[in-house]
């Protein structure tokens, strides 16, 4: 016993509350009930925010001489939310136990609304609703009670960011399949970030979810502070000064999801919209070009509307070819192409086969994208890093610096990186790549991020058989006598047939044989009949 109480105690605070707040789930769906949970502790963490400003307005010492302690003005200043009297936590946690908690707290939720215009329509207001067991509720609330979120302490040491992107990844985890349209395993974020280093400009993501590569990217600019010479007072307000965050998310919950992210860390969200047709046909930044593209678009995306956008403008490297209709993989990357300024880079996920699909003209497109010089680096991903989907996956890195310069250093080159063998199994079904290690070596994201840094610069860089390779565009062994197949494999080492399986050809020929073998199935027991049906002919004559 005294073993398990200290196994309790040495747990991360994260997990302990998840322990507890998923106890109190019982028939309540993970969709649905993420929703409520992240909403409490949305409201924790503002509220306590919100306490420690108003303690020092009431002392009203120094800076906060004469303040008003009521006026929402005074709070609005100091870049904290504004929380009305009935929304207040510890006036929550003492009605916790009535009968009457769901109402307070959908009520509560339209107050900080009604103070606060930028959350308008973005909190939850499903407390109230029968399906939530209000004793369950009330359990809930004493539990995010039992730990400090949004004061000085907690906001140093994170202790918000750890809870959020732990529930974040534990209700991905519960909703399975479906769980991966907000959900970014985060070592695959911190891998695009550090690849791309966003210091400063304006960061885009068309597909955005919960919002995670907006929150890496603050944490990028946090780790490399001393770069910025003091053009900020303070480290959370320089992320706001130094980039602008433009977002799209077509899933309205999600969206929700994103906006409550980005404000619990000070974020800047008034460029992430929502719009339930999507980035396609309703592109809500259409003139934006950005300094940076990061993405996990949907895998293989069949319904994208494709039919409806033949002729569309984005699509400037196939015109005559226009991404297929059944897959928007490279409408996806035109689409990241078509927003970056002329020394723009993108860094984005997508199923590894978009590497070698030769399906309705993607090799002809994809062709075009190199012979542009638009390509500049492909990571081979291990696999299991998703919770959503089996699909090998890859990293596409591109760069507008390269096209638009003829005489561009890296142009007529792209580098191959080949990350399968590497990461740890964390459970029986998820790997993640390691990051923070003592031992650089052991530093999967370092190790694949410094690569590419080297490459670039010029600096340090050398292929290494199996890893890493820097391959020519034109030559005996370069990517166009390879018939532009853009799969790691190829080029530093690795056995073709165990580098360029693609799943969507896989399922195809799959399919194919079942359906063959079931038609030949259905004969034989035609065949079977048929002669039963002689020999009882024949044994009743």
């Amino acid at each position: 016993m005294a073993k398990a109480k200290k196994e309790t105690k040495d747990q991360p605070v994260e997990q302990i509350l998840w322990a507890s707040a998923d106890k109190l789930r019982k028939n309540m769906d993970a969709a649905e009930y993420k929703h409520i949970v992240l909403g409490l502790v949305f409201l924790k963490y503002i509220s306590d925010n919100f306490s420690e400003l108003y303690h020092k307005l009431v002392v009203g010492e120094g800076d906060y001489a004469g303040a008003n302690p009521d006026d929402p003005y005074e709070y609005r200043a100091e870049n904290v939310f504004y929380v009305p009297p009935q929304a207040r936590w510890d006036y929550l946690k003492g009605r916790a136990k009535l009968p009457s908690i769901g109402k307070d707290v959908d009520d509560a939720m339209e107050a900080i609304e009604k103070d606060n215009p930028s959350l308008k329509g973005v909190l939850p207001k499903e407390y109230a609703k029968e399906k939530l067991d209000k004793q369950s509720l009330g359990g809930l609330i004493d539990i995010i009670s039992t730990i400090a979120l949004g004061d000085s302490v907690s906001r140093s040491n994170d202790v918000l960011g750890n809870v959020y992107e732990y529930f974040l990844g534990q209700f991905a985890l519960a909703e399975g399949k479906k769980g991966g349209q907000f959900y970014t395993p985060r070592c695959v974020v911190q891998l695009l970030v550090e690849m791309l280093e966003p210091y400063e400009g304006r960061v885009l993501d068309p597909c955005c979810g919960s919002g995670g590569m907006f929150v890496q990217s603050e944490k990028f600019i946090e780790a490399h502070a001393d770069r910025y010479n003091g053009k900020a007072k303070e480290i959370d307000k320089l992320f706001d000064k130094v980039v602008s965050v433009y977002g799209q998310e077509s899933n309205q919950t999600t969206w929700r999801l994103c906006k409550m992210n980005l404000a619990l860390r000070g974020i800047d969200s008034s460029n992430v919209k929502w719009n339930n047709e999507g980035s396609f046909l309703n592109d809500a930044h259409p003139d934006l070009k950005a300094d940076f593209i990061i993405a996990n678009p949907p895998f293989n995306d069949s319904d994208w509307s494709g039919e409806l956008l033949r002729s569309d403008g984005r699509w400037q490297y196939s015109r005559e070819t226009p991404p297929p209709a059944g897959n928007a993989n490279y409408a996806w990357i035109q689409h990241f192409i078509y927003h970056l300024n002329p020394k723009g880079s993108a860094g984005f996920v997508l199923a590894k086969g978009s590497l070698s699909s030769k399906t309705n003209g993607e090799d002809k497109i994809r062709k075009a994208l190199v012979d542009a010089g638009l390509v500049d680096c492909i990571v081979n991903l291990p696999t299991k890093l998703f919770l959503n989907t089996q699909i090998p996956a890859c990293l596409w890195f591109l760069s507008r610096a390269k096209e638009s310069d003829p005489k561009h250093p890296r142009r007529g080159k792209i580098l191959f990186i080949d990350a399968r063998n590497m990461g740890k199994m964390i459970n029986r079904r998820t790997r993640e790549l390691t990051n923070g290690s003592a031992s650089p070596e052991e530093n999967d994201i370092k190790v694949i991020a410094d690569t590419y840094h080297a490459w670039k610069s010029g600096e340090g860089y050398k292929d290494i058989p199996g890893f890493c390779k820097s391959a020519s565009v034109i030559g005996d062994d370069g990517v166009a006598a390879l018939d532009y197949v853009l799969t790691p494999g190829r080029y530093i080492g690795l056995p073709d047939d165990e580098d360029d399986f693609n799943f969507t050809e896989r399922v195809k020929v799959l399919t194919t044989k079942l359906e063959s073998q079931m038609t030949e199935s259905v004969e034989i027991d035609k065949l079977i009949r048929a002669n039963l049906a002689k020999v009882e002919v024949s044994v009743d004559e």
